[in-house]
C-alpha cells in the first residue's frame, strides 16, 4: 500500500512538471529579427512566437521586473530604449491564453552607447616626484592636499610585496606628510574624501574603511552591499561612485554603503570592462581603464563614454624597473584646475591639462 501510494504519487509529480514543462514551451519571444547591438535611439519590436496556434488573449512584457507595455492577441508590441541603462536588456514576456498563463525565457539584447568618444589630447604643465614603492590605487586632492591610496604590491625593483596604506603627501615635493597602513592580509584600493572623512576599499576583503581626514583615526568598517571586488571610487558630493572590476559602476549610500543606482560603462560600440580608479571632474566621471593606460570620460547620469585621453606615452617617461606597472591614479586640484596622474610604482606624477 505504501509503496503504491509513492509510486502514485511519483506519477503525478512527473505529470505535473511536464505538464508546466509543456506549457513554458509554448511560447517564446521571437528574436530571429534582433540585431546584434542597439542604441539609446532605436526601437525593438518584440512578438511571441506561437508554438502550438494556442488563442492567445493577451502579452505583457517585462524588462527584467519592470513592466514595459502589454497588447491585445499577439500584435507586435514597439518598445522604444531611449530612456534605458546601458549594457544588457532582460526581456521576457507573460501570455494570457485559453484560461491560462505562463512566462517565456528570458531573451537579452545588449545597449550600447549613441555617442561616438572624442579623442582628447594633453598638455603635461609639471612633473613632480612621486614615491616609486607607491602601488597606486586611489589618488584625490582634499584642502589642497593630496591623498592616496596604496595596494600592496611589489616596489622599487625588489619584487617584494609593500603594505597598502593611506597617506596626505607634499604633491610638490613627493614627501608623505602622514601615513596608516593596512594588515599585510588587506590589499588597499580607491579612495575619496568627503565631508572630511576618507573612504577606502579594499580589493578582496568585501569590506571598506571610513578615517577622519584630518586624524586618520578609523572611524568604522563597512560592508560592500553585495559580495565584490573594490577597485575604484570617488563622490559627486552627496553619492559615492564603486567600481569593482567590470563595466558596472555602482552609486552607493554614504551613510548606508547600500545600492542607490548603478551605470554600466559603454562606446558607441561595446562595453568598457576593468573600470579602476575613479575621479569626478565637472560633473562628468574620468576613469582609468586598467590595462589601456587611458583615460575615459564617462556621463555619471548614462555611463555613456563621450571621450577619451591616451596617456601611454607617460609611462616612458617614468624610471623603468622590474615592478613599474600602469597608470592609475587621477586627481583634481580644483586650486589649480589642473588634473594629476600618476601610476603603480612610478617615481613621477604629471599635471596636465586636457586640451578641448
Amino acid at each position: 500500500m505504501k509503496k503504491y501510494n509513492l509510486l502514485a504519487f511519483t506519477s503525478l509529480v512527473l505529470l505535473l512538471t511536464n505538464c508546466a514543462g509543456d506549457k513554458k514551451n509554448l511560447f517564446s519571444i521571437d528574436d530571429s529579427k534582433f540585431k546584434l547591438i542597439y542604441h539609446q535611439n532605436d526601437n525593438v519590436s518584440l512578438l511571441v512566437k506561437n508554438k502550438k496556434d494556442k488563442t492567445i488573449d493577451s502579452v505583457v512584457y517585462f524588462n527584467g521586473e519592470k513592466r514595459i507595455g502589454s497588447v491585445k492577441g499577439n500584435t507586435a508590441f514597439n518598445y522604444s530604449l531611449k530612456e534605458q541603462k546601458l549594457g544588457y536588456q532582460s526581456l521576457k514576456a507573460v501570455i494570457y491564453f485559453e484560461g491560462d498563463s505562463t512566462k517565456t525565457e528570458e531573451s537579452r539584447i545588449e545597449l550600447v552607447s549613441h555617442i561616438e568618444p572624442k579623442l582628447l589630447d594633453y598638455t603635461i604643465l609639471n612633473t613632480y616626484p612621486h614615491d616609486i614603492k607607491a602601488y597606486t590605487q586611489g589618488l584625490e586632492f582634499h584642502k589642497d592636499t593630496l591623498f592616496e591610496g596604496t595596494g600592496n604590491g611589489a616596489g622599487n625593483g625588489t619584487g617584494l610585496r609593500g603594505v597598502s596604506s593611506l597617506r596626505k603627501t607634499d604633491y610638490k615635493t613627493g614627501k608623505v606628510l602622514k601615513k596608516v597602513e593596512l594588515g599585510v592580509d588587506y590589499f588597499g584600493e580607491g579612495i575619496t574624501v568627503l565631508n572630511n572623512k576618507v573612504y577606502q576599499l579594499t580589493w578582496l576583503n568585501n569590506e571598506g574603511y571610513v578615517y577622519n581626514a584630518d586624524t586618520f583615526k578609523k572611524e568604522k568598517t563597512f560592508k560592500y552591499f553585495k559580495k565584490m571586488e573594490g577597485w575604484g571610487l570617488t563622490n559627486d558630493g552627496k553619492n559615492l561612485y564603486q567600481s569593482d572590476g567590470t563595466e558596472r559602476i555602482t552609486l552607493l549610500n554614504p551613510e548606508t554603503f547600500q545600492e542607490v543606482d548603478f551605470i554600466n560603462v559603454y562606446t558607441a560600440n561595446n562595453k568598457i570592462k576593468a573600470v579602476n580608479e575613479l575621479e569626478w571632474i565637472d560633473g562628468k566621471i574620468y576613469a582609468n581603464i586598467y590595462q589601456m593606460d587611458a583615460l575615459a570620460i564617462i556621463d555619471p547620469k548614462s555611463g555613456a563614454v563621450e571621450a577619451v585621453i591616451d596617456l601611454s606615452k607617460l609611462k616612458s617617461k617614468v624610471t623603468q624597473h622590474p615592478d613599474v606597472d600602469v597608470l592609475n591614479g587621477i586627481a583634481y586640484n580644483p586650486k589649480t584646475k589642473t588634473i594629476f596622474v600618476t601610476g603603480k610604482n612610478w617615481d613621477k606624477m604629471f599635471e596636465i591639462k586636457i586640451n578641448h
